[in-house]
């Protein structure tokens, strides 16, 4: 399936503010984290974590599938296909278990610390707010930097279809040089 100019363009800008988007709101998940285990105030991680929690139920989803989805959208509506080029095969691994663990780790974990404060008590512990707005901002600053230097090069299935495509061309064009016409 390929994309027409339009839809590619579309998607294009869907995906880069999605993911622009997910990448500030980790950001932000960060300072919150921050606030919330380094300050004295009670009252000041109370919010810090609540903070997190909003974010995390509203925002934060949504923003992971929307860049999931634009992502392999635009991999196989474009020459750069989704297995073809390293870059772009280590991109939707690091997606896929970015948002994985958005599910499964940093969401129960803020909710974890939200409960416990919320009951009265202290942070029971500064990784669950810190832990994965780390590694995930880690994660999305690699493949920022990835989407933008483009390293690597093929990987062995675009290797294959590179050569099945050249070795096509050149059998078009030796039929061309004995076709019919050239005969007569």
């Amino acid at each position: 399936m390929k994309l027409t100019r339009p839809a590619r363009r579309a998607s294009l800008v869907v995906h880069v503010i999605a993911s622009a988007g997910w990448l500030g709101l980790t950001l932000g998940l960060l300072a919150l984290g921050i606030t919330a285990a380094t300050s004295g105030s009670a009252v000041t991680v109370e919010a810090s974590v609540r903070a997190m929690k909003l974010f995390a139920d509203w925002l934060l989803l949504p923003l992971a599938f929307l860049t999931l989805l634009s992502g392999v959208l635009l991999s196989v509506g474009t020459p750069w296909g989704l297995a073809r080029h390293r870059w772009v095969w280590t991109k939707f691994w690091l997606t896929l278990g970015t948002t994985t663990a958005t599910v499964f780790a940093l969401r129960p974990a803020v909710n974890s610390a939200v409960a416990a404060v919320a009951a009265g008590g202290p942070l029971p512990d500064t990784g669950d707010v810190l832990f994965g707005p780390i590694v995930s901002l880690s994660a999305y600053v690699f493949m920022t930097v990835i989407s933008v230097l483009k390293p690597w090069g093929l990987t062995r299935r675009g290797r294959r279809l590179r050569e099945t495509v050249a070795g096509r061309r050149a059998q078009r064009r030796e039929e061309a040089l004995v076709s019919p016409t050239s005969a007569a």
